[in-house]
């Protein structure tokens, strides 16, 4: 398919039906809400100002642009809202690249030409992120075009597919287009989000996570960099902060609140559902390098007659980490714990067999003021995806999961 580079079209004489020169070519819109990679129109600097010319008026871009109409049916152009101007919001903007799981620097947009039934339709077919498109706009005006286009086709090209990036946009004003942008970006898995977050400058990130969906923020944002979580959270308003931190696990989110200014997690804590807000401020009065300090409330747990069938049925209307799914606990009165039953063994066992009875024998259990190196000798010992914290008359207090050991090893790092 024939393309263009969009530092080519940029300053380009435009002509109107009749051959006259009617001006030149200012930027090129798109509307993303409408069609993620259509090209709307191009915006041509005119005798009596600014006009929109849209792509179905264009039938030839080829030593400039033709349109089939004259200047007086363009549609005057009074402002970018709501639309994707390439030059203005992609040309040196960073960007996400989904597909690589990395955020880079666009140099230069391929645009896709193809000839309709009357008219050129005009895509947008990639992002230049390598050195040919940076030469491209450094040298234009500079050297011959025919020289410059001898030189940048001897540079192999660096692009992505325009259906592998996402956008990143700063400007509160615009955070409605960038949320249809951020759904691919959305899709990945959190880490690999994590990653690309901690690459990109502090206004960067707070649109990110502005922009997705609560639950994956939280997961995202606890596989931050601890470093970092206390400054994206700190740049968010209150009460969207406490919506994500309101999805986090229950000991993940202390200890974030926890490395705050007390007044702003006194702020995040007040907006927060009462239920959250209590488990969590709980939490916070747990010192952090402790058993306790580890733990989660989130567990399953169930009562010494329950049966196969009421562990699925809780299992499936859990609203807990998937860490805290692969052991259902006994208790019995006062919240004693009695025993522990693995995933696979409920997921084998016939309906109807009582819990107690696949129960695994020999417990390891740890108090809730052991030091952290006890806990991670443990895990290490006994190859544990959890361990309960009981008190001294033997009440289960919070589970301790494995993600919370990795967290807690990566910030000893």
């Amino acid at each position: 398919m024939p393309s263009l580079a969009l530092s080519d079209l940029i300053g380009s004489p435009v002509y109107d039906q009749t051959g006259a020169a009617a001006g030149k070519v200012r930027e090129v819109a798109a509307v993303p809400q409408d069609n993620s990679s259509q090209i709307l129109g191009l915006v041509v600097k005119t005798r009596s100002g600014d006009r929109l010319l849209v792509t179905n008026s264009v039938i030839s871009i080829n030593g400039g642009t033709r349109a089939s109409t004259s200047v007086s049916d363009w549609i005057t152009y009074t402002g970018g809202d709501g639309m994707l101007l390439l030059a203005r919001d992609l040309l040196d903007q960073q960007i996400i690249d989904v597909h690589g799981r990395k955020v880079v620097r666009v140099n230069d947009v391929e645009i896709h030409l193809e000839m309709g039934d009357d008219h050129v339709v005009l895509t947008l077919g990639a992002v230049d992120v390598g050195a040919r498109g940076a030469v491209r706009r450094l040298l234009k005006g500079a050297v011959p075009a025919g020289a410059l286009h001898a030189l940048v086709n001897r540079i192999p090209p660096r692009l992505i597919p325009w259906e592998f990036v996402d956008l990143i946009e700063v400007d509160p004003t615009r955070r409605v287009k960038l949320k249809i942008s951020l759904d691919r970006l959305a899709k990945l898995h959190p880490a690999d989000i994590a990653d690309i977050v901690e690459d990109l400058a502090p206004a960067e990130r707070e649109a990110v996570f502005e922009t997705l969906d609560e639950g994956v923020a939280a997961d995202t944002l606890e596989e931050v960099d601890p470093k970092l979580q206390v400054s994206i959270l700190s740049s968010l308003d209150s009460d969207r902060a406490a919506d994500i931190i309101e999805e986090m696990d229950p000991d993940a989110a202390a200890d974030l609140l926890g490395d705050m200014p007390p007044e702003a997690s006194e702020e995040i804590l007040t907006e927060m559902q009462p239920e959250e807000r209590a488990e969590v401020t709980e939490l916070m009065t747990f010192e952090e390098d402790t058993a306790a300090g580890r733990m989660t409330t989130d567990y399953m747990a169930l009562g010494p007659a329950a049966r196969v069938e009421d562990a699925v049925e809780m299992l499936r209307n859990f609203e807990g980490g998937v860490e805290s799914v692969s052991t259902v606990f006994i208790i019995g009165e006062q919240q004693k714990l009695l025993g522990s039953v693995p995933l696979a063994k409920i997921v084998l066992a016939p309906a109807g067999t009582p819990l107690m009875m696949l129960s695994t024998g020999q417990m390891t259990t740890v108090h809730p003021g052991a030091d952290e190196k006890k806990v991670a000798e443990l895990f290490d010992k006994y190859n544990l995806l959890t361990l309960p914290v009981i008190d001294d008359e033997g009440r289960l207090t919070g589970v301790i999961t494995a993600d919370d050991v990795i967290n807690m090893l990566r910030k000893k790092l």
